[in-house]
């Protein structure tokens, strides 16, 4: 595996998913430092500024610390994993590895150009995000039946928007699934639950485990 560009990466870590589809399965996570969206919520501030230099690694240094763990299902993540050049390259190959490979992205950048065997995790952004008028909802076009969305919420008004967007777009039928998370601390969960089977909707409601396995401020996990 033989290519050479380079990456400003916030962190590398194998941890249990804590999210979507594959929640509670072993995973390595590739984390990517910076993004241009602020969300309110974030809950990784420490790899938002792309001008903050974390560790420097080339494809193949990444390559060779993600076979360290003797795991075959990779997440890019970030920040936005997607701002950085030719990461849409190095997942490819990793597919080509035999990986099974996410991809968790705001989706306000193009996905066109991605891998179809990439899995997308695509995060539309509720108002309570403060983010939400970023979202590209021309990249629900390249959704397809491995494909999730999810839906981060912070309150009632968020849920509303969540369920509009869901039905507007036909989601639930474009997608593996669409996930309906709520921001830590914020709403309920039994407010978001008792919402979604009041509105029948058909929708995975989901914590964020691994905020119950750890503290929910331990990195690298």
């Amino acid at each position: 595996m033989k290519i050479n560009s380079e990456f400003n990466i916030s962190e590398i870590f194998y941890s249990i998913q804590g999210e979507g589809t594959r929640s509670g399965m072993p995973c390595v996570f590739v984390r990517l430092q910076g993004c241009r969206l602020r969300c309110k919520w974030c809950d990784t501030p420490y790899a938002l500024e792309i001008k903050q230099i974390e560790t420097i690694m080339t494809e193949q240094e990444i390559y060779n610390e993600i076979i360290k763990y003797d795991c075959n299902f990779i997440e890019f993540t970030g920040g936005e994993p997607l701002e950085q050049a030719n990461i849409m390259r190095l997942m490819a190959k990793l597919c080509d590895e035999g990986f099974e490979v996410a991809v968790e992205t705001s989706g306000y950048i193009d996905l066109s150009d991605l891998d179809a065997r990439i899995i997308k995790i695509l995060d539309i952004k509720c108002p309570d995000s403060l983010m939400h008028k970023k979202n590209n909802f021309d990249n629900i076009n390249y959704l397809t039946s491995i494909d999730e969305v999810k839906f981060v919420i912070a309150s009632i008004s968020d849920y509303e928007y969540a369920k509009s967007i869901t039905e507007k777009y036909g989601l639930v039928d474009k997608c593996n699934s669409v996930i309906f998370s709520p921001v830590f601390n914020s709403i309920s969960n039994l407010q978001l639950a008792e919402l979604i089977l009041k509105d029948k909707l058909k929708v995975r409601f989901q914590l964020q485990i691994h905020k119950f396995i750890w503290d929910p401020n331990t990195r690298g996990v």
